[in-house]
C-alpha cells in the first residue's frame, strides 16, 4: 500500500449485498448460539430433575457429564430413520421440518441487548403471534401423518392445548401493549430501564408512584404469574405435558418418531421454551437492563439477558420435577375458566390506568414540580 494513497478494496460489493452478508452472519451467530445453549439447557434440565430426586443424572460422558447432550446428539443423528409402512411418508417428514425451522424463525424478533436484535419490527408482538399460531400445524401434521390413533390422539390434544392458551397469553401481552404504548419489542424494554422497581412485575412496590401504582401492580404480578403458566400448557411442559403422557398415549404425537426428525422435534420443542424464557423476561423483567438502572453496553446487556433466561428455565426445570401431572379436564377448566376471564378483566383494568389513572398521576407530579 502506497503512503497517502486513497485506499481501495480488493473487491466492491453493492450495499445490498453487504446489509445480505451481515445479516446472514448474525442469524448464523444466533442459531449457532441457540443451538449450544440448548445442548446445556437440556443438560441442566435433567440435572435438576436428578437432584431433586436426589440422584447424580448424566455424569459419565465428558466431566461432571457436560458432553452428554453432545453424545445424545450424535446418537440419533445416525441412527436409522424408520417411517411407519402405512405413513404419508412426505408429510411425516416435513411435520419435524416445520417446527423446527418455525422454532427458529420465531427468535428473529427477540432483543437480546441494545441494538442486538436481527430485525427490530415495529410489530414484533403480532410477528410473533403468526409465527406461534402456524408452530401447532408440525404437530398435528406429525401426529395425522403417523397413521396410527396413539398419534393423532396426542396431535388433537396438543392442537386443542395450544390454540386454549394462545388466547389467554394474547390478552395479557394486550396488558402490557396497553401499559407500553408499542407493539415493538425493545421498546417494551426500554420502558422498563429505570431499575427494578419499574420493572413491570414489580411496578406494586415502586413507593414513589404510590397510590396510583396500585392498580398497575397488581394486575402486572398477576399476569406474570399466568404468562409463565401459560407459557408451560403452551409448550407442552410439565405439569401440562398432556399431549405426551406416557401413561395414557405412549409418547403423543411423536411416538412413531426415531432418529433425526425425533430430534427436530425436540429442538423445536426445547428452543420453544427457552422463547418462552425470554419473553418472560422481556415483557416483565427489564429484559437485558439490570436491577440497578439501564444498561447500554451491548456486550454486559446481553450478558444480563442470558443469565435472566437461565433463571427462568430454572424455574420451569423445578416445576417439572416437582409438580404432578394435571388432567386434561383440569388444563382445559384451567384456560378457559380461570385464565381467559381473569385476563379479560386485566385488560379492562388495564386501559382504564392508562385512560384515568396514569395521566392524572402525571398532571400531579407536574404540578408538585
Amino acid at each position: 500500500m502506497i503512503a497517502g494513497a486513497d485506499y481501495v478494496p480488493l473487491i466492491e460489493l453493492p450495499v445490498e449485498w453487504e446489509w445480505a452478508i451481515m445479516k446472514a452472519g448474525q442469524i448464523l451467530g444466533i442459531v449457532i448460539l441457540l443451538l449450544v445453549s440448548l445442548a446445556f439447557l437440556l443438560l441442566f434440565d435433567r440435572k435438576v430433575w436428578a437432584a431433586v430426586q436426589l440422584r447424580k443424572g448424566p455424569n459419565v460422558v465428558g466431566p461432571f457429564g457436560l458432553l452428554q447432550s453432545f453424545a445424545d446428539f450424535f446418537k440419533f443423528v445416525f441412527k436409522e430413520i424408520v417411517i411407519p409402512a402405512g405413513a404419508n411418508k412426505t408429510v411425516f417428514i416435513l411435520a419435524p421440518l416445520i417446527t423446527f425451522v418455525l422454532a427458529f424463525v420465531s427468535w428473529a424478533v427477540i432483543p437480546f441487548a441494545n441494538d442486538v436484535v436481527i430485525s427490530d419490527l415495529n410489530v414484533g408482538i403480532l410477528y410473533l403471534f403468526a409465527i406461534s399460531s402456524l408452530g401447532v400445524y408440525g404437530i398435528i401434521m406429525g401426529g395425522w401423518a403417523s397413521n396410527s390413533k396413539y398419534p393423532f390422539l396426542g396431535g388433537l390434544r396438543s392442537a386443542a392445548q395450544m390454540v386454549s392458551y394462545e388466547v389467554s397469553i394474547g390478552f395479557i401481552i394486550i396488558t402490557v401493549l396497553l401499559l407500553v404504548g408499542s407493539l415493538n419489542l425493545s421498546a417494551i424494554v426500554e420502558s422498563q430501564r429505570d431499575g427494578i422497581w419499574m420493572w413491570h412485575a414489580f411496578r406494586l412496590f415502586n413507593f414513589a408512584e404510590f397510590p396510583a401504582n396500585i392498580l398497575v401492580g397488581v394486575t402486572m404480578l398477576a399476569m406474570l404469574v399466568m404468562f409463565f403458566v401459560s407459557a408451560l400448557a403452551e409448550t407442552n411442559r410439565p405439569p401440562f405435558d398432556l399431549p405426551e403422557a406416557e401413561s395414557e398415549l405412549v409418547a403423543g404425537y411423536q411416538v412413531e418418531y426415531s432418529s433425526t426428525p425425533y430430534l427436530l422435534f425436540m429442538i423445536g420443542e426445547y428452543l420453544n421454551i427457552v422463547l418462552m424464557c425470554a419473553m418472560v423476561n422481556i415483557l416483565f423483567l427489564g429484559g437485558w437492563h439490570a436491577p440497578w438502572g439501564p444498561v447500554d453496553n451491548p456486550w454486559l446487556g446481553f450478558l444480563i439477558f442470558y443469565v435472566k433466561i437461565w433463571i427462568q428455565f430454572f424455574l420451569f426445570a423445578m416445576v417439572k420435577a416437582i409438580v404432578p401431572r394435571y388432567r386434561y379436564d383440569q388444563l382445559m377448566r384451567l384456560g378457559w375458566k380461570i385464565f381467559l376471564p381473569t385476563s379479560l378483566v386485566a385488560v379492562v383494568a388495564m386501559g382504564y390506568y392508562v385512560t384515568f389513572i396514569a395521566p392524572a398521576a402525571a398532571t400531579a407530579v407536574a404540578g408538585a414540580q
